[in-house]
């Protein structure tokens, strides 16, 4: 069974903030010192990082649910709760990130690039920070973002300079293994290799990596065989080495139909029209081989290939080989343009940019959506009433009442603030359009407040008895 893999669906889950606490501070002779809740910890990140050292997303197959912690709530005593820590989840150089649609999200190459691939949900504030000079005692907090959940797809991209293609048993993982420190499995029987397989050859002062891509027969961009899974590791290479048996036992084979074979299958894939390309004809060490060489080799050259005659197991030819390919290489990064410094482009919002829109669905329903609205209603504890209140009098201020009513909402109509699988509806009842300021106090506990002292002695018995009598109801 092999441990290589290089495809995986992972469920990824940020951290949720925390939530944010109503306190009030008490001491001796102090009973309503005011509001003093702390704020939630912000909840986990889940952020991809290249690592040299990670070859396979073998980790990610056996284990696909990641989740990040949460953050700690808040406390009294203007406590703020403790952040949670990253996920950091490491993966290959090459790997590509994409969605469920197969739309690119990243495309992680070089050591240490980063990706966050679920952003952690902020916490809510407490009490403390909710209050102002108008709402001196807020009775409620906010509650805690829920932290980006999402399926995204990694697929590795062998990071190489070379790529050797060819026919089952033709030889690949021997060469691959003569011209560098690789030690790949070897037999002669066909499919040996099941994973590509990655080597680093040194050519005079040039350094460059070379990796066999197993698997490829007729059919194979049509997920016939082997070649289907491994062809997207030729996408980053430079430059594509035909490996083509010269001394194949096969009789209805020959070096020429299978490099016709091979390109047609790399035609099919697509994208690698432009890369140079050079025939390796190999086992040439071998009598017939090396009159099948000398007899394909002038058509081949006709074609318009560099050709080279190498022996895997003489080491015949691998020299040339080796410094024709480290050439080809020098000069695609001479020529390969050199990254610009990183550039910030500012995209300021339009003047008539609302934050949010209100479509018509239907005769009686309204949808709100916008990153401000949306999050806000995350934040909200529908169970207490004061947190509602301070909800209507934001969106008030933010102008969805007023965009409601223009887009001919009436009284009794749903408005409906979300996505469709993930909002919260509830019965439209407009206000005066200065209510939010008529209702400057709304979202208060009147409870947190301490009872206001008599103005004069002489106040009458009855009202001061009145008043702490609807104190204390509360």
């Amino acid at each position: 069974m092999t441990t290589f893999v290089d495809r995986v669906e992972l469920h990824v889950s940020a951290g949720d903030g925390g939530h944010g606490v109503a306190s009030v501070h008490r001491e001796k002779f102090k009973p309503m010192g005011g509001p003093d809740g702390g704020n939630g910890g912000r909840g986990g990140d889940v952020i991809l990082v290249v690592e040299q050292a990670v070859t396979t997303l073998l980790d990610y197959y056996h284990h696909p649910h990641r989740k990040a912690t949460n953050g700690q709530p808040g406390a009294g005593d203007n406590r703020s709760g403790k952040d949670s820590q990253d996920l950091v989840l490491p993966v290959p150089d090459g790997t590509v990130v994409l969605d469920k649609a197969g739309n690119i999200l990243a495309d992680m190459v070089g050591q240490g690039t980063t990706f966050v691939a679920g952003q952690g949900g902020r916490g809510g504030l407490g009490n403390a920070a909710l209050a102002s000079a108008r709402r001196k005692a807020p009775g409620f907090a906010l509650l805690g973002e829920p932290g980006e959940s999402r399926d995204i797809v990694l697929e590795l991209k062998t990071v190489a300079d070379v790529a050797l293609v060819g026919y089952p048993s033709a030889g690949k993982s021997s060469l691959i293994s003569v011209l560098s420190a690789a030690k790949p499995k070897i037999a002669d029987y066909p499919f040996t290799t099941l994973v590509p397989n990655l080597g680093v050859v040194t050519a005079g002062s040039t350094v460059y990596t070379i990796a066999d891509v197993p698997g490829l027969i007729p059919g194979a961009s049509q997920g016939k065989g082997l070649g289907l899974e491994f062809l997207r590791h030729v996408e980053r290479c430079s430059v594509l080495v035909h490996v083509l048996d010269t001394a194949t036992p096969e009789s209805d084979r020959d070096p020429v139909s299978d490099l016709d074979v091979i390109e047609e299958e790399l035609r099919l894939y697509g994208g690698l029209e432009n890369r140079p390309r050079i025939v390796a004809l190999n086992k040439v060490d071998i009598p017939d081989g090396q009159d099948l060489a000398d007899m394909i080799r002038p058509d081949l050259e006709a074609r318009g290939y560099r050709v080279f005659e190498v022996s895997a197991i003489a080491h015949k030819g691998l020299k040339e080989l080796s410094f024709a390919l480290a050439g080809i290489i020098a000069e695609a990064r001479a020529t390969k343009p050199k990254e610009e410094a990183t550039r910030i482009v500012i995209r300021p919002k339009a003047v008539d940019d609302a934050g949010f829109t209100v479509t018509a669905e239907g005769e009686d329903l309204y949808r709100v959506r916008g990153e401000k609205p949306e999050r806000w209603v995350r934040q909200t504890d529908f169970n207490n009433d004061e947190a509602v209140g301070y909800l209507a009098d934001r969106l008030n201020r933010l102008g969805v009442e007023a965009a409601l009513m223009k887009a001919g909402a009436r009284a009794g109509d749903g408005v409906a603030i979300g996505s469709e699988d993930n909002a919260v509806v509830f019965d439209w009842e407009p206000t005066v359009q200065a209510g939010a300021e008529m209702l400057g106090r709304r979202g208060e506990d009147h409870r947190m407040e301490a009872p206001r002292p008599a103005v004069t002695r002489r106040r009458k018995r009855d009202v001061a008895q009145r008043e702490y009598d609807e104190f204390a109801s509360f």
